[in-house]
């Protein structure tokens, strides 16, 4: 049984119960008030994160942090889990400790000092350098698995040389202009466009070949 992978920006209304959740549920009311305050003052970047909570964590961080009207990007895919013996399928991120966050430090400070499974990502320069995206190149990145049927992703350490095919430009259609590497499939007529955050994640998308233009 196959399942559409989807990757899309999440704004969620998630209620959140009185119970082992009072640390996010402060986080929550604070970055609520900071959002109102500061919304208009702040830079706003993509900012790099992992979230540390277990899989099946009730109130994951994207949830968490959709519900407090966060802008957040991870990729999410179908997989079929096993609950009381049925078989059900899930959309659930493609890397648990992978996520975009399009905020401020002024905003996130708050909500990571009290949420200690949310936490910034940095950059190995000896400097803690805090792991941004680009808002072009995620912008890039979104448009592209957006309009996709099937966008299949890869951590960077997935891909491998006997991968990557020509480098292509593609002119026409709703990826025009964009340039990567096709995905080398065997056998198979459907041709792949990669689209990567580097160092960060691969997405590999369907491009018709009419639109193709080899570099």
């Amino acid at each position: 049984m196959r399942f559409k992978t989807a990757c899309r920006t999440r704004r969620i209304v998630f209620p959140c119960p009185m119970s082992d959740l009072h640390n996010d549920i402060s986080a929550q009311w604070e970055a609520r008030t900071i959002l109102s305050a500061r919304r208009e003052k702040t830079e706003f970047r993509w900012y790099v994160m992992r979230d540390l909570k277990r899989f099946n964590a009730k109130l994951p961080a994207y949830k968490m942090l959709g519900d407090m009207g966060i802008e957040i990007f991870t990729p999410m895919v179908w997989k079929v889990a096993v609950q009381h013996g049925k078989r059900i399928p899930q959309e659930v991120p493609f890397m648990q400790d992978l996520l975009f966050v399009h905020s401020s430090r002024e905003i996130l400070d708050p909500i990571v000092e009290r949420v200690d499974t949310l936490q910034y990502r940095f950059l190995r320069d000896g400097k803690r350098t805090f792991m941004t995206v680009k808002d072009a190149d995620m912008e890039r990145f979104k448009k592209a698995v957006g309009t996709a049927l099937n966008p299949r992703f890869y951590a960077p350490q997935e891909i491998t040389p006997d991968m990557v095919g020509k480098k292509v430009r593609i002119i026409g259609g709703l990826l025009d202009g964009y340039e990567g590497h096709l995905q080398k499939l065997q056998g198979s007529a459907v041709k792949r466009l990669f689209v990567e955050l580097p160092n960060l994640l691969t997405a590999s998308v369907e491009v018709q070949p009419e639109f193709i233009q080899l570099l």
